[in-house]
């Protein structure tokens, strides 16, 4: 028993505070500016790395950023936009384009094209992910050709398309004569010119959706199938309750990009309607580009305050994509 004790009091903190340090060598001062060098030069390697991105990005998004706040708070005109003259406007061309009576129907048809375009999108990627997964012959190979939409330019996908949907020469009114439906004015009715650009979209942004989607499913371990298939687990419970729930990470950030990107879709709507007829399939990107360069009067102020608007919104949901994974990661 007194053995233990004395052990003990030789554990406690007061004994281990109470045993003086080993004192340290000081280093002599050829070794201090040796070591203050060493330190300095790494700092200058790391910024070294580093300046091309910061350069890049200050170049190619924060100068873009700050001009288009600029433009938005100034009043432009052609003149005041060469001799850079113009006089402050404040929020005034933000009144302008909120009052503007294409403005509710440009943000509901942004909404729509993107809400319906990013789900479309999200599941037939998932579902042709999930369909190349199992792994069969020539699976290598219809997955290349699935990636064609995406590798071609896009003016060619959205004139391809405007061909395709013309009223009087399109392959597709000429498929509904033969099996005897009367001809659709696809891109020149207002019930259909927003429908044929999103039915694009759709077309041009699965094989993105597919490329991540399959990448993510490559990451799941096969061995979580077989336990659940030796459990009595069917297709359907194993992609509810093993590859769902293990993809939300991939989905998560599939859907914020795909989201972005269709935010700002242009040449697609452009070459297909121009956002016509009238305002059917205007969205906030045609209107914006509209106001500045549409016209011989361009307005640049308004166009750059819709651009801000969409910017603003992206960046919403790219705080609320944030906030969702540090939930799921706390």
């Amino acid at each position: 028993m007194t053995t233990v004790r004395a052990d003990r009091l030789q554990r406690s903190p007061a004994t281990s505070r109470a045993t003086p340090a080993e004192p340290t060598e000081p280093l002599d001062p050829a070794a201090r500016t040796r070591r203050r060098r060493q330190r300095r030069r790494s700092q200058l390697t790391a910024w070294a790395f580093i300046a091309p991105l910061v350069g890049y990005l200050a170049a190619f998004y924060l100068y873009p950023l700050y001009r288009n706040l600029d433009l938005s708070l100034h009043h432009y005109t052609v003149r005041s936009f060469v001799d850079n003259d113009a006089p402050f406007s404040g929020w005034a061309n933000y009144s302008q384009v909120l009052h503007d009576p294409t403005f509710w129907p440009a943000m509901r048809n942004t909404m729509v094209f993107t809400l319906v375009s990013i789900l479309l999108q999200y599941a037939a990627g998932l579902a042709l992910a999930v369909f190349f997964n199992r792994g069969f012959r020539l699976s290598g190979t219809l997955r290349a050709l699935f990636l064609v939409p995406w590798l071609l330019p896009l003016i060619v996908s959205s004139s391809t398309w405007a061909w395709m949907l013309n009223s009087e020469s399109g392959v597709v009114n000429y498929g509904l004569h033969l099996v005897g439906l009367a001809p659709v004015d696809w891109l020149t009715s207002p019930s259909w010119a927003l429908t044929s650009v999103i039915v694009a979209n759709i077309w041009i942004g699965i094989p993105f959706n597919l490329v991540i989607l399959y990448s993510g499913l490559q990451n799941i371990p096969g061995e979580l199938y077989e336990a659940a298939s030796l459990d009595g687990a069917g297709t359907w419970q194993q992609f509810r309750r093993i590859t769902f729930p293990l993809l939300r990470p991939v989905s998560a950030i599939t859907l914020l990009l795909g989201l972005v990107y269709t935010l700002k879709v242009f040449d697609l709507i452009w070459i297909m309607t121009k956002g016509g007829p009238g305002n059917a399939s205007s969205t906030l990107a045609t209107w914006s580009y509209r106001f500045g360069f549409g016209s011989l009067l361009p307005q640049f102020g308004p166009g750059a305050a819709v651009g801000n608007i969409l910017i603003l919104i992206a960046l919403v949901f790219g705080l609320l994509y944030i906030r969702v994974q540090r939930r799921q990661n706390a």
